[in-house]
């Protein structure tokens, strides 16, 4: 029996409904403010609702499964070749349902709510950074226009500022100025730290995040992103597939007898990727401060003396993105090996 198909074109206030009884057939359209989506959703049959990924998908998604349908998420990209001519609403609903039929095109997993509370204070953790940067490097360059250069380091800042300002050396008309944006790096940072803590204290709770976490370069921050982000990785079904999905895997160019592997494909979520990259990092740094690293250390060091330190970070990335595949598989803790 041929299960009704429900395609629908999310916005903010107005949705584009399209129902198909036979594939490649639309059968009938209805175009439905927010509460009338809500009360056509519980009024249809259990049907397969199909949507992009994009915001507030994931929300109807669960609305959707609540009310007995089965939901399929399609990531934009994929669908938007399917539009054909000019891009409407009309053009989207039928291109959703014609990337539905294509078994190539993955569906995006709906997530939870608690996958949306990790993402959310990682979000505003991420937004936070980049603002107290961005004043960090104001504060530099303007003081250094005055002949006050601050050394290196983020935490040098605020604290020579404070002493500048007290000795009186900034001029009078930019003292309230600077002070305002030292004492808005401060309140940051407090924010900041104050999200670090929530992550923290729910990384405990969870017994998948205890389990990232002790793989050697995964901390609490990429332990919760992986479990905001991607979910359950045992979805994957081998461990190079979330290492592609991370963007982790070489871009290939091939063509008959003759393979071509680039740099990276850098697909996938670039936050994720980026805190992985740093733990590898951050892995290389201690391996060489230790005089017998175990074989994973042992093997980085290697790549970096082949390769230089850059290409060895990523690559380290890569198979620790692997690692996490093979813990959540077997649903145990990372064990080092000693190095042969």
């Amino acid at each position: 029996m041929q299960t009704t198909t429900i395609a629908v074109d999310v916005a903010k206030n107005v949705f584009e409904v399209a129902v198909s009884k036979r594939p490649g057939k639309v059968s009938s359209r209805h175009r439905l403010t927010r509460s009338q989506f809500a009360r056509f959703l519980a009024q249809q049959p259990p049907s397969l609702v199909v949507m992009e990924a994009c915001g507030t998908a994931h929300s109807w998604a669960r609305e959707a499964e609540a009310r007995g349908h089965r939901v399929r998420l399609l990531p934009p990209r994929d669908v938007r070749p399917y539009v054909v001519r000019n891009k409407t609403d009309r053009a989207d609903t039928k291109g959703i349902l014609e990337a539905n039929r294509n078994e190539d095109v993955r569906p995006v997993p709906v997530k939870t709510v608690e996958q949306h509370t990790l993402a959310g204070l990682h979000r505003l953790r991420s937004g936070w950074m980049a603002t107290r940067t961005a004043r960090l490097n104001t504060l530099r360059g303007l003081l250094r226009e005055l002949g006050l250069v601050i050394p290196t380091g983020a935490r040098q800042v605020v604290p020579h500022v404070e002493v500048w300002l007290g000795e009186g050396v900034i001029p009078a008309a930019l003292h309230e100025a600077v002070a305002s944006c030292a004492r808005e790096v401060r309140e940051l940072e407090v924010r900041i730290r104050s999200v670090e803590h929530r992550l923290e204290a729910i990384s405990k709770q969870s017994d998948a995040i205890t389990r990232l976490r002790t793989i050697p370069g995964v901390g609490v921050l990429t332990a919760t992103a992986l479990v905001a982000f991607v979910g359950d990785t045992r979805r994957f079904t081998t461990a190079r597939h979330l290492a592609s999905y991370l963007g982790l895997t070489p871009r290939e160019h091939s063509s008959g007898h003759v393979r071509r592997l680039g740099r990276i494909t850098k697909r996938g979520d670039p936050y994720l990727r980026m805190l992985l990259i740093h733990g590898a990092r951050s892995v290389l740094h201690h391996a060489k401060r230790n005089s017998r690293p175990d074989r994973l250390r042992a093997w980085a060091l290697d790549r970096e003396r082949a390769l230089g330190h850059n290409k060895a970070a990523v690559a380290l990335a890569n198979k620790l993105a692997r690692i996490t595949w093979a813990v959540s598989q077997r649903e145990e803790g990372y064990v080092a090996r000693p190095a042969s």
